[in-house]
């Protein structure tokens, strides 16, 4: 079981950064692709972005690309969401998530069924 802990949501301007941060403990955080939800109230969790266990896949849901980007420290245990050019229809709670464990380092998913494993969420607010 992995846990999972972010950090580094809050209220900013339209136009304005942030810079979540997910750190991740417990029995393993090898070899697991690592990716970013939202939700707002009434609507399903969406897929933001996700990060291979290598580094070299990422996958991005096309109203982020360009803005966010999602990279990771292994050695740390540690996975970031940078998020930039922040529009009002970002707020949301984030998510950080942990994949199964499927021995494929170049491995990224979008699928939630995918990922066993959650933090308790972030709150991100951009204010027009």
């Amino acid at each position: 079981q992995v846990q999972l802990v972010e950090s580094g949501g809050g209220v900013v301007q339209a136009g304005g950064s942030l810079r979540l941060s997910c750190a991740a403990s417990g029995r393993t955080f090898s070899r697991q692709a690592m990716g970013w939800f939202r939700q707002t109230p009434g609507k399903e969790r969406e897929f933001v972005a996700a990060m291979s266990w290598s580094g070299s896949s990422t996958y991005y849901v096309d109203s982020v690309k360009g803005r966010f980007t999602i990279s990771r420290d292994n050695a740390k245990n540690t996975v970031y969401l940078q998020m930039n050019s922040l529009k009002p229809e970002d707020t949301a709670v984030y998510y950080c998530a942990a994949a199964f464990n499927n021995g494929n380092i170049d491995y990224v998913t979008s699928h939630r069924y995918e990922y066993p494993n959650w933090g308790q969420g972030t709150q991100v607010t951009v204010s027009s």
